[in-house]
């Protein structure tokens, strides 16, 4: 074997196996047309291994739970769970500690789905194929595949590997996964230049695709990682998940909070046992209250449960949420980055134009199923009144191999998809599909081959009369037309009128195909090639195209109109491309961007283009990833959805990866962020507004949660610096902590969106969470609180309360001022002095209620009064915790007005 060297060394991934001749394909890897022998395939199988994508080893169990403790806030939970064990507060820090176990494991768990991603191609393999072993036919497991095989496919096949087709007879393959086309490539073995792209690869068959018509055979020429299913699997793999914006404001947020709380711990500790010489352990436990106060141990809980109720929204409107975060994530999306096949579109082939040698008609909806009519300069009209097309439907209906069934209100196909799309014009024509079936019989066909580049079908109907009808590429039916229907009638053929309108179609990126018909006789029974004259009559040409879904259209509209930029990244050819994203709304400069001109862009040169142009076609893998990298640099906050194959390495990179559920690849649903469980990209739309939401209402929860914290912690802090005792205690501010406050900020998670939430830009990636604004926001509450705490502890002690009735008091006030405080940040900034701000949501309410009912038992009960040192109190005390709360109220709502006031003059409009 002088060429074994070759083949068990060579790289077979850089070998352009399009370019090569069949001869020298099946020289270079040693084999020949009947295929190996046993012994030699045994020992190839030794050298390249299984045909099978591989898996990396991952982290174990016990690591990967490890490895969730690893966060700021986590640690700050921990701590706190330090603190409440050392004030044997051991309910609490039981919940604190229970909280950071399940995040633990949630996290565990979303990490462990990233793998699924992996094995999910791996499962695109085929199980079994049939090969040529010492030229003898044998079904062997697809995994024994080694280079040199010889596999024989025939249609519903799933291609076991990366073959250099040998034979073909009518052999069409979908390659959707791999390319994003609507249509199956016809293929044939003549090798092309070495420069063609993936997309135009005819002599190919790659692994994973699918075998929808005819007949072929190939040699297996890569294997396993090696193929190009195995590479996008590397990709997939190489690339590393974002973490989200929110994770990343929350962790600075933290970092600060937690640098506060130290600096302001260490220096009350200081004053307190250095200038009031008060006793050690004792300034240590009052410290640790500080440290408690402020605390906020339960927003990590609150976080997770307001992405929780975001999630069960978003479920509602057919947006699937994966992985908890990418619900905040949407609602900061800048780009959206979306697949054209199957996303935009329906992944089903639409005639769109007829034209008849009197009219061009128009046709709308979209996919297999009959909705939809068909138009006359934009009017309906009955099709018996237009011979001609009802001639040229009936045709294509005919002479056909598919067949449309509806099950659960959807519509499926069995067969090629232009027939499909023409037997969706017959419904959309109103006729019926089986009737013309047995108004003309068919006799005999001759099944579409790429060489001829048609099929024929023979027909007789019940009065004696023989029809051939043939459908097929224009050229091909032109050359064998001598006349065309015109009023019913054939007359002589106006080629340039034909050729004419077939550019205008191609010119919209429609696949175009031409029909004809001729008459025979009754004795005909069997269809020849000779038969196949040109004494035909053409009736018509249809346009055929994947095109936007109409709701698609509107959410494009509606995206841009929310600031958020779409483009179209598709392996679809460029004028199919601009064509449709023209259709949707994604126009730009009307550029497009082909996979060979980006690969001569340097990164630097890509930077610069990559803002503006929005069409993007003939991609691989490689170039989706690299622009959506590219937009990220640009500080993007990007969006990808897909749902091949070829698209799930660029949804693993996207800030969130969103997948098709219903037409989806399984690798690409386990690699997504989010998952639309109709396949529409209208769901976008309805996920940006309700990420939007999410987020406005994790803000609305952290500012309240912030001044309520802070001023438990001030109001210790500054009795210490001023030598005074506790208006309350550690034990006590626990409580509010995790019973009140925790309570009522989880109300704000049910909050719907604001008004115009729609209409206004996305905040930019690098806004924190926290702006100026909403910082003055917090520092005036807390002042507020805090001075409204000092002032009732001294009133109450003043009139000879005992100290833990004056405390039960401050408690009560405390908890009494986030109660309005809860109210007043329903709206951030417009008033809640309405009648809906004051009641339009019920589990604000439900919330307040809670709480009261827990701050009645806090004051009352025995068991709770000996345990957290609370004592009854009276109406006085009541009336005037209850004035304090609405002159709290008040004025926060005097302070909005202001706030309002002041931005309107500045900016020259109402807020």
């Amino acid at each position: 074997m002088k060429h074994r060297q070759d083949i068990d060394t060579a790289p077979h991934q850089q070998t352009n196996w399009h370019a090569l001749p069949i001869s020298d394909t099946l020289e270079r890897l040693n084999t020949h047309k009947k295929g190996l022998s046993y012994q030699t395939a045994k020992q190839r199988r030794k050298i390249y291994g299984p045909n099978r994508i591989k898996i990396a080893k991952k982290h174990g169990l016990l690591i990967r739970f490890l490895s969730q403790f690893n966060n700021i806030l986590i640690y700050i939970l921990l701590f706190s769970s330090v603190v409440t064990a050392l004030l044997k507060h051991w309910v609490d820090a039981s919940v604190i500690i229970g909280v950071v176990l399940i995040n633990a494991v949630i996290g565990m768990i979303q990490e462990g789905k990233a793998e699924k991603a992996l094995l999910a191609i791996k499962k695109m393999l085929s199980l079994k194929t049939t090969v040529l072993r010492n030229g003898k036919r044998h079904t062997i497991p697809a995994e024994s595949l080694v280079p040199g095989d010889i596999v024989l496919l025939q249609s519903g096949n799933k291609v076991p590997a990366d073959l250099r087709l040998l034979k073909t007879k009518s052999l069409q393959i979908q390659e959707a996964i791999l390319t994003g086309e609507s249509t199956p490539t016809e293929k044939n073995p003549t090798p092309l230049p070495i420069k063609t792209d993936l997309h135009d690869r005819t002599d190919m068959a790659y692994s994973g695709t699918l075998v929808t018509y005819g007949i072929g055979s190939g040699i297996v020429v890569e294997t396993g990682m090696n193929t190009e299913v195995g590479h996008i699997s590397s990709i997939l793999e190489k690339t590393a998940p974002l973490t989200t914006p929110l994770i990343k404001q929350i962790a600075v947020f933290g970092r600060w909070l937690t640098a506060v709380i130290i600096i302001i711990s260490v220096l009350t500790f200081l004053i307190g046992a250095f200038v009031w010489h008060e006793p050690l352990a004792q300034m240590f436990m009052a410290v640790v209250a500080v440290a408690v106060a402020a605390i906020p141990e339960g927003l990590p809980a609150i976080i997770t449960i307001t992405l929780a109720i975001g999630v069960t929204k978003m479920a509602k409107r057919n947006a699937i949420i994966r992985k908890l975060p990418a619900v905040e994530t949407m609602g900061s999306v800048t780009t959206i980055c979306t697949d054209k096949t199957g996303t935009l579109t329906h992944n089903e082939l639409t005639v769109q134009n007829v034209l008849t040698a009197e009219h061009a008609y128009t046709v709308t909806g979209s996919g297999y199923n009959p909705l939809g009519e068909l138009q006359l300069n934009g009017k309906f009209f009955p099709l018996f009144e237009h011979a001609d097309l009802q001639a040229a439907i009936h045709a294509a209906i005919l002479c056909n191999d598919a067949e449309l069934t509806k099950t659960n209100s959807h519509w499926q196909l069995e067969g090629n998809p232009v027939d499909g799309a023409l037997l969706a014009l017959g419904l959309k024509a109103k006729l019926d599909l089986r009737l013309e079936d047995q108004k003309q019989p068919r006799t005999d066909i001759i099944p579409f081959e790429s060489s001829n580049k048609f099929m024929a079908t023979l027909h007789h109907d019940h009065t004696g009369n023989g029809y051939i009808y043939v459908k097929g590429a224009p050229e091909r039916i032109l050359e064998i037309s001598e006349s065309q229907m015109f009023h019913g009638q054939p007359v002589p053929i106006d080629k340039d009128y034909w050729t004419k309108h077939l550019h205008k179609l191609a010119s919209k990126g429609q696949r175009v195909v031409a029909i004809a018909y001729g008459q025979t006789t009754t004795d005909h029974q069997i269809l020849h090639f000779e038969d196949i004259d040109n004494h035909f009559t053409l009736l018509g040409l249809f346009g055929v195209i994947d095109p936007p879904r109409e709701e698609a259209i509107i959410a494009v509209s509606e995206c841009r109109a929310a600031g958020i930029n779409v483009k179209m990244i598709t392996g679809d050819h460029a004028l199919t491309a601009k064509t449709i994203a023209m259709q949707a709304g994604i126009d730009g400069n009307h550029e497009v961007i082909t996979g060979r001109q980006l690969d001569d862009l340097s990164d630097e040169e890509l930077l610069k283009i990559v803002r503006d142009i929005d069409i993007y076609a003939r991609t691989t893998p490689e170039h989706k990833l690299r622009l959506v990298k590219a937009l990220q640099t640009r500080g993007h906050i990007v969006a990808m959805t897909g749902d091949g194959v070829n698209d799930a390495p660029a949804l693993k990179q996207a800030n969130i990866g969103i997948a098709m559920g219903q037409k989806g690849t399984e690798a690409t649903k386990e690699v997504a962020d989010m998952v639309l469980a109709d396949d529409n990209f209208a769901s976008i739309h309805h996920a940006v507004e309700e990420g939007r939401a999410v987020y406005d209402n994790l803000k609305k929860s952290i500012i309240y949660i912030l001044p309520t914290n802070a001023a438990e912690a001030c109001v210790i802090m500054l009795a210490i610096l001023l030598g005074q005792m506790l208006p309350i205690t550690a034990v006590q501010v626990l409580w509010i902590n995790m019973i009140t406050t925790v309570t009522l900020a989880l109300t704000l998670g049910f909050e719907a969106a604001e008004p115009g939430i729609m209409h206004r830009p996305p905040r930019p990636p690098d806004t924190p969470i926290l702006a100026p604004f909403l910082i003055w926001r917090i520092i005036f509450m807390t002042g507020l609180l805090v001075a409204s705490v000092f002032s009732l502890f001294i009133l109450e002690h003043a009139v000879g309360d005992n100290l833990a009735a004056t405390r039960t008091t401050v408690v009560n006030m405390l908890v009494a001022g986030e109660i309005v405080f809860l109210i007043n940040c329903r709206k951030l900034y417009t008033s809640s002095l309405n009648r809906k701000g004051l009641f339009g949501s019920i589990p604000i309410y439900i919330g307040i209620v809670s709480v009261i009912i827990f701050q009645l038992l806090f004051t009352y009960l025995p068991i709770m009064q000996n345990f957290f040192g609370s004592a009854s109190i009276g109406i006085a005390q009541w009336v005037r915790i209850l004035l304090l709360a609405l002159f709290i109220f008040f004025l926060a709502e005097g302070e909005k007005a202001i706030m309002r006031f002041y931005h309107s003059k500045k900016r020259g409009k109402k807020i």
